[in-house]
């Protein structure tokens, strides 16, 4: 394959790890390297990664730092956010999500440079391999993919570093150090795993966490807000309209303070392994309660419960990198066309790591009043109809007791 690559797109962060790939790809491919750095809000200085590049030999048309926030929270993150998703019950997806907009766009930007392969740095043991390239097949058959991690025997940190050092890329002093733990971070959420969290018997350091202060440091007093919803999305927070990137950015700052959205998790991989991370979603743990919230009063029951039939199986293909797949577009579907009547608001009560519905209402609401009331309804409901009801929903179960099968 070598002999066929005259230029590669590779995701490039500036980092040690893909500054090594781009000079490797220079020296095993003999290549040109197209670099690509996505903002996804994950809160750091993109420029010097543009700065390193240049010092690498990349030229500025073959430097590319794109904004990507906006089109991360309303074409991904929301869509995915409607279905309710969990991966294993309650993972909220933010690194898998994340990856098929990488992917997308080092496809285009192979096309539109005419590069003959796509690169990464994720390593042969996670689940970011198969999303990226699952993503990079569905939206190019013909594309190549070159994964470092697989090919080279440059299996150690001190590894890196010589190679770097070699070829006169610099080490930061923080990265000649053996790093206590891995992360990855965008607007939706920040995952930390391995080193310090390999035991899982040992609870999580308190430094691991970057995102939001420790609930029993949280304020003392409760912070109420409101989120207002359209056709399944949120657009305002306390009656401000906001972008999608605008609102997950203040939902963010909320669950932040309030130590909201923390998750030790012990999860099942694509590639077979089980893994520990931990999590931090803090504006997306309130967003997701919120989102409930207001599905509570304005979906109808059968589409509620088939929704939450549903989701399991939505959730797991975002998390084994099938975003692409023609099964996760159909299940899209279903689950956007259930969101139409969703639109309404939710209040939420904030307090010490906990993000509470406490309020919702909805000009398209199912929930009334006058039915359910304890007080006389004036004939809106016959309890007499709940006799028959029962007798019907009765019947087998009798008839099996009858035959000695109950």
């Amino acid at each position: 394959m070598k002999d066929s690559i005259k230029k590669v797109v590779l995701a490039y962060s500036g980092g040690l790890d893909t500054s090594v790939i781009l000079k490797w790809l220079q020296v095993e491919y003999g290549c040109e390297v197209v670099t690509f750095t996505a903002d996804l809000g994950q809160g750091e200085e993109l420029e010097p990664a543009r700065a390193k590049a240049k010092l690498m030999g990349i030229p500025d048309e073959h430097i590319f730092i794109d904004d990507l926030r906006e089109e991360f929270v309303r074409d991904f993150v929301f869509p995915m956010m409607r279905a309710n998703a969990r991966y294993e019950g309650d993972y909220l997806l933010g690194t898998s999500i994340a990856r098929p907009l990488i992917s997308k766009r080092l496809i285009e930007i192979a096309q539109e440079t005419g590069a003959d392969a796509v690169a990464h740095g994720a390593t042969g043991k996670g689940n970011d391999q198969v999303r990226f390239e699952l993503s990079a097949y569905a939206l190019n058959p013909d594309i190549k993919v070159i994964a470092p991690w697989r090919e080279w025997d440059l299996t150690s940190r001190t590894a890196l570093i010589e190679f770097a050092e070699k070829h006169q890329i610099q080490v930061p002093k923080d990265k000649r150090g053996e790093s206590p733990f891995s992360t990855d971070a965008n607007l939706l959420h920040t995952s930390s795993e391995g080193k310090v969290l390999e035991d899982p018997w040992e609870e999580t350091p308190d430094y691991v966490y970057s995102r939001t202060v420790n609930p029993e440091n949280a304020p003392d007093t409760p912070e109420y807000i409101e989120i207002d919803f359209e056709r399944g999305d949120g657009v305002a927070i306390n009656g401000t309209a906001m972008s999608p990137a605008t609102l997950l950015t203040a939902l963010n700052e909320y669950g932040r303070k309030h130590g909201i959205g923390r998750l030790d998790l012990v999860e099942n991989r694509f590639v077979g392994m089980k893994s520990r991370g931990m999590y931090e979603t803090p504006g997306g743990e309130i967003y997701a309660q919120a989102h409930r919230g207001i599905e509570q009063i304005t979906l109808d029951r059968g589409a509620a419960h088939l929704k939450d039939e549903l989701m399991p199986k939505y959730a797991e293909l975002i998390y084994n990198g099938f975003w692409f797949a023609p099964e996760r577009e159909m299940l899209q579907a279903a689950i956007d066309h259930s969101q139409q009547m969703v639109t309404g608001t939710v209040r939420l009560k904030l307090y010490k790591g906990r993000a509470d519905v406490v309020g919702r209402k909805s000009p398209h609401s199912l929930y009334s009043e006058k039915i359910v009331t304890f007080e006389d309804d004036a004939g809106a409901y016959d309890q007499k109809d709940a006799a028959g009801f029962i007798k019907l929903n009765a019947l087998r179960l009798r008839l099996l007791n009858r035959q000695g099968r109950s």
